[in-house]
């Protein structure tokens, strides 16, 4: 993240702030993946609907985030203009947990859930995101699944 992005970001994430609450990391990230099969379908509809002068590829809407001692927040992000957008969510840190990071060509991810919730988040880094990714891991406790108990 540019120094204007991460300076527009920060002031509109101020006024959210607790008094003893620090922001510790600021990224791009995507909070879902566009599937496949649903990619494909989309630019084979629209190359035969534009007859086959263009092949529309759906992406992930990139969005801001930025992890406190205290919470995560998540805005939307303008790709073209480093204006921040609309406040999507805020997530407390305490008791996340998150799954291995699996890395790819060009891009990483791992998901962050809470035991209490049965629905965790897909948060999908940028290739150049990997410094702040690692950040991220590492302030958050990796989910250990329960070991499987022998039966008599």
């Amino acid at each position: 993240m540019n120094a204007k992005r991460r300076r527009l970001l920060l002031a509109t994430l101020s006024p959210m702030l607790a008094p003893d609450e620090q922001v510790e990391v600021t990224t791009i990230v995507n909070l879902s993946s566009v599937s496949v099969r649903r990619t494909a379908a989309f630019a084979a509809a629209s190359a035969i609907l534009s007859g086959g002068a263009v092949a529309v590829i759906p992406t992930p809407r990139p969005m801001y985030l930025a992890m406190t001692n205290h919470r995560i927040f998540v805005f939307q992000a303008d790709p073209t203009f480093a204006k921040t957008g609309e406040h999507v969510m805020t997530i407390p840190r305490a008791g996340l947990v998150r799954g291995p990071i699996r890395e790819r060509w060009l891009n990483s991810s791992f998901v962050v859930s809470s035991p209490a919730d049965d629905q965790g988040l897909k948060i999908i880094f940028p290739l150049l995101g990997r410094s702040e990714r690692n950040v991220i891991a590492a302030a958050l406790p990796l989910d250990q699944p329960e070991a499987a108990t022998p039966t008599a």
